[in-house]
């Protein structure tokens, strides 16, 4: 599967991932302590797991995984989301926007990001 990173503007992105039958994610194996801010110049690809999860594949396949402190309402099912920055680093204080599909992009629910924990690269089928 591939997700796909687009750059809208200067200091605004938008993360897109096919919608695609949902199927439980394993848990996940932690490879070292939670990090505030990961390189946006450095994300790869997105993965939406859920409501309130995030996977950040990264370059030189480092996966960091991001759960929201809370639930993201239609972040699971819309599946895609935007972020403005002010600097290169997408933090644990930035907020997300889920961007609802169908008949053109609209803005839905806003949610703040949680620390980005390392993690082994989940398994592809």
């Amino acid at each position: 599967m591939r997700y796909i990173l687009l750059a809208l503007a200067p200091g605004l992105a938008f993360a897109a991932t096919p919608l695609a039958a949902k199927k439980p994610v394993p848990p996940a194996v932690v490879t070292g302590p939670p990090v505030n801010c990961i390189l946006v110049q450095n994300i790869r690809n997105t993965r939406v797991i859920d409501d309130r999860t995030i996977d950040f594949q990264m370059r030189g396949r480092q996966v960091y995984r991001n759960n929201l402190p809370a639930s993201c309402p239609q972040l699971g099912f819309q599946q895609v989301f935007s972020y403005e920055l002010s600097i290169p680093q997408l933090c644990s204080v930035d907020i997300i926007t889920v961007l609802i599909q169908g008949g053109g992009m609209m803005q839905g629910a806003r949610c703040g990001l949680g620390k980005f924990t390392p993690i082994e690269p989940p398994a592809r089928k």
